[in-house]
């Protein structure tokens, strides 16, 4: 299949709301041009209209179950950082992690731990995307805010707790001192210089579930 005809078919899918494993494959093999300037045309391309549908995605499943919006949310994250956007890849990160946060009163499953908080946060640190850093580091701590808790804890699960706290807190300074001297990128990823044009998906997120075939008539 020529790549024009992969670029179309996999807009037609996105526009049909398919948001499976087959969708993303077809994502993977339209980037694997080894023209370096064809791969960053088609990266610009497909970012642009990546980032339009997933504000309209957003929009049409705000009524959706929390389970059928986590799923389409880790679709767009992996897909965002297959076109090596990973500024879109971890904001929808980040509110993945917020919709599990708000909803895990009434689901456990969805309970967010501060190990969890603490790998985005390394890795927004990563990637120079520290204003969302600092957040997540905030998050992480909050996990261990209530002293009555930390007090129930034996002596060694005390320590290691007290040690993780150590830990976040290192790393929001470290968020804090690179984020003040970066000036002009507040919301905005820098690239690092030494990357590649295209960074696997699977370093910046890696995929827990498989996909089933979400469709506009499953939401509805």
């Amino acid at each position: 299949m020529c790549i024009s005809h992969q670029i179309s078919l996999f807009c037609s899918l996105i526009q049909a709301r398919r948001f499976d494993d087959g969708t993303l494959r077809i994502l993977e093999s339209i980037l694997t041009t080894r023209d370096v300037k064809s791969l960053l045309d088609l990266q610009h391309s497909l970012k642009n209209f990546m980032r339009r549908e997933s504000v309209t995605v957003l929009r049409e499943i705000n009524e959706l179950h929390v389970d059928h919006k986590l799923l389409i949310l880790e679709f767009f994250v992996c897909a965002f950082a297959i076109t090596g956007d990973l500024e879109s890849c971890l904001a929808l990160r980040y509110e993945a992690l917020v919709l599990r946060e708000v909803n895990c009163g009434v689901d456990q499953r969805l309970h967010v731990s501060y190990s969890e908080w603490f790998a985005f946060a390394e890795h927004a640190v990563e990637n120079r995307f520290y204003a969302i850093a600092r957040k997540a580091c905030e998050k992480a701590l909050a996990c261990f805010q209530t002293n009555d808790k930390l007090k129930t804890k034996d002596a060694d699960t005390l320590s290691e707790h007290m040690e993780a706290i150590r830990k976040v807190k290192r790393l929001k300074d470290l968020a804090t001192v690179r984020g003040s001297s970066q000036s002009g990128t507040n919301s905005r990823i820098l690239e690092n210089k030494n990357n590649p044009t295209r960074q696997s998906f699977h370093t910046c997120y890696k995929r827990k579930t498989t996909f089933s075939q979400l469709s506009v008539q499953e939401w509805n």
